[in-house]
């Protein structure tokens, strides 16, 4: 028997000031969950990128993410700025690792 893969969730926040975007939460499992019940709950685009979410849990609670991930992390925030500017997201390619 195969068992599903366990779910993996990380939050990023972005004040002005900041050099980038910090981990506020990640987690496995049931925190997993409850980061993304707690983004949706809030009106908070909840993108799914396995691989990001993997590169991005290795980042520590409260630090900025690592130089090597500002490319992938600035092309899902452009993406998401369009969506929620009332693009088409089906005419909007979503951002690949």
């Amino acid at each position: 028997m195969n068992k599903p893969p366990i779910l993996s969730a990380v939050a990023l926040a972005y004040q002005a000031g900041d050099a980038a975007p910090k981990i506020v939460a990640k987690g496995n499992g049931l925190i997993a969950e409850e980061i993304i019940a707690r983004a949706k709950e809030h009106g908070i685009f909840v993108h799914e990128s396995r691989e990001l979410v993997a590169l991005l849990s290795q980042v520590n609670l409260d630090q900025s993410i690592p130089p090597a991930l500002y490319r992938a992390v600035a092309e899902l925030l452009a993406w998401l700025y369009h969506v929620e500017n009332g693009q088409n997201p089906a005419k909007i390619n979503p951002p690949t690792l």
